[in-house]
C-alpha cells in the first residue's frame, strides 16, 4: 500500500458564495476559513492550498455575541513613531464591514505564507451584491 500525495495539478477548485446576514461572527469564520484550507476535500493536504474561492456577502449584517462590539479592538500602526491607531469593532463595522470579517477569517488561518495565498481567495463585500457571477459560484450553507 501506498500513500496517495496530492500534487498542485490535483487541486480542483470551486467558488462559493456565502451570506453572511444573521450569523455569528466567529461561527461563520471557521467554516469559511475551513473551505479556504480545503480541509472537507478528500485531497486535503495541510502543506498544499487545496483550498476554495469563497465569496461572503452581506457583512454589514453579521451578529456578535456578548459585549464585543464595544470591548473588541482592532489594531494597526502607520510605521511612524506615536502611529498607533485602535478601533472597536462598532466603530469598524460602520465604516468598513467588511474588514471585520477578513480580520476574523485571517485570524483562523496559518501565519504563513501558506495562510496569506489562502487569505487571497477570499472576497468580502458589505452588501448582498458581488462582481463575481462570471465564476458561477455555489452558493453555500453554513452548518451552524
Amino acid at each position: 500500500m501506498s500513500t496517495h500525495i496530492t500534487k498542485a495539478s490535483e487541486i480542483a477548485r470551486k467558488s462559493y458564495v456565502v451570506d453572511a446576514e444573521g450569523k455569528i461572527l466567529g461561527r461563520l469564520s471557521t467554516e469559511v476559513a475551513g473551505l479556504l484550507r480545503g480541509k472537507g476535500k478528500v485531497n486535503y493536504s495541510p502543506h498544499l492550498d487545496t483550498g476554495d474561492f469563497v465569496i461572503v456577502v452581506n457583512a454589514a449584517k453579521i451578529e456578535v455575541t456578548g459585549n464585543k462590539l464595544d470591548q473588541r479592538t482592532y489594531f494597526r500602526h502607520s510605521g511612524h513613531p506615536g502611529g498607533a491607531k485602535f478601533k472597536t469593532m462598532r466603530r469598524l463595522m460602520e465604516e468598513r464591514p467588511e474588514e471585520v470579517v477578513r480580520r476574523a477569517v485571517r485570524g483562523m488561518l496559518p501565519k504563513s505564507k501558506l495562510g496569506r495565498r489562502m487569505l487571497k481567495k477570499l472576497r468580502v463585500y458589505a452588501g448582498p451584491e458581488h462582481p463575481h457571477s462570471a465564476q458561477q459560484p455555489e452558493t453555500y450553507e453554513l452548518k451552524g
